[in-house]
């Protein structure tokens, strides 16, 4: 909904020349509601979704610079720590669908000549009349009562230019395509990047403390000189100075799995749900699909050794008992056997 924001702010400004009640809040979300989803499926990342709050919290009581996005923000970190599901998240709960978002796959366009898939072919180019963009007008305008939500994932592996081509996005709001005839407005959307700069320079760092005279002197590695060097070894001082929020995200350790493999369990009950089957798993399960856990991977690691360990097991038992229902998942050997509970 282009100039949603113009209208809301000359309507404001209508009633407080006529003396009367000013307007409540345009927004139809409960910050507090959104964010107990979130806090239930992003775990280990209490500082973000701290951040995350805060701005919601802002956006919630209308007080943004109306001539800019709702807000900007860049997240960090290694795959598999939550950065993208967050943005998914917002979106099923301030939309109702997770797929409410306008989503642009930054690693798709590595060229420079990529950045006419965001600000569409030059005049004289082939298509430049039609004002062609990869930018879904309507999951960024969202409605009168809900922000449209923006993601650019894996921003780093973008071209340069296609890049610079976010700068006017980023700052006020609008994106003119090559061709003149068409403007996109991100005024009233919330506009988040990914990107996995700083992950491996991190880590081994961490490596480093985590042995030898630094682990018996018990110093801790302090990754944010690490990610603010990357950032502006690869980033342009005038993008980033259009970044209101970068927020670096946690590893995802040993200690933290339990929860993350709840939430998947929680998944496939889920789908068996639908059958009117259930799961659970035996202590030794839970310990074999949760071992050697590889922290570079994030919880991704943890998804794949379901996909790989427990639903073969899942699916043999089910096509060899399709009658049965509560099921029970237990390690034998180096692998997991599911079989039916005894109803009684």
């Amino acid at each position: 909904m282009p100039f949603v924001n113009d209208l809301i702010e000359h309507n404001r400004g209508q009633l407080a020349c006529e003396g009367q009640a000013p307007l409540p809040s345009r927004f139809l979300f409960e910050p507090a509601a959104v964010m107990v989803l979130l806090r239930a499926r992003i775990l280990g990342q209490a500082r973000v979704l701290d951040e995350v709050e805060a701005l919601l919290k802002v956006v919630k009581a209308d007080i943004g610079d109306p001539e800019r996005p709702l807000g900007v923000s860049l997240f960090l970190g290694p795959t598999g720590v939550g950065k993208t599901e967050i943005v998914r998240l917002l979106a099923q709960a301030i939309h109702g669908r997770a797929d409410a978002l306008c989503r642009i796959d930054m690693n798709t366009l590595a060229q420079e000549h990529y950045a006419a898939a965001l600000a569409g072919a030059p005049p004289g180019y082939v298509g430049s009349k039609e004002g062609t963009t990869l930018f879904d007008a309507e999951a960024i305008a969202g409605s009168y009562g809900r922000p449209g939500i923006v993601l650019f994932d894996e921003l780093e592996k973008a071209d340069r230019q296609v890049i610079r081509t976010l700068l006017n996005v980023l700052d006020s709001g609008q994106l003119v395509l090559s061709a003149g005839s068409k403007r996109l407005d991100f005024r009233n959307s919330l506009i988040f990047m990914t990107s996995n700069l700083g992950a491996r320079a991190v880590q081994q760092q961490r490596t480093r403390f985590a042995r030898g005279w630094r682990r018996w002197l018990k110093l801790s590695a302090d990754p944010e000189p690490i990610l603010e060097e990357t950032l502006h070894a690869h980033f342009d001082p005038e993008f980033l100075n259009r970044i209101e929020r970068i927020l670096a995200f946690e590893r995802i350790d040993q200690d933290w799995l339990p929860g993350p493999l709840a939430i998947e369990l929680d998944k496939l009950n889920q789908r068996l749900g639908r059958r009117g089957k259930s799961l659970e798993l035996h202590n030794s399960a839970r310990a074999f699909l949760t071992r050697d856990h590889d922290p570079r991977f994030g919880a991704r690691d943890l998804v794949r050794r379901l996909r790989r360990l427990l639903e073969p097991a899942v699916a043999d038992c089910l096509l060899a008992q399709p009658m049965a229902v509560r099921l029970l998942a237990i390690q034998e050997g180096e692998r997991l056997v599911v079989r039916e509970v005894d109803a009684g």
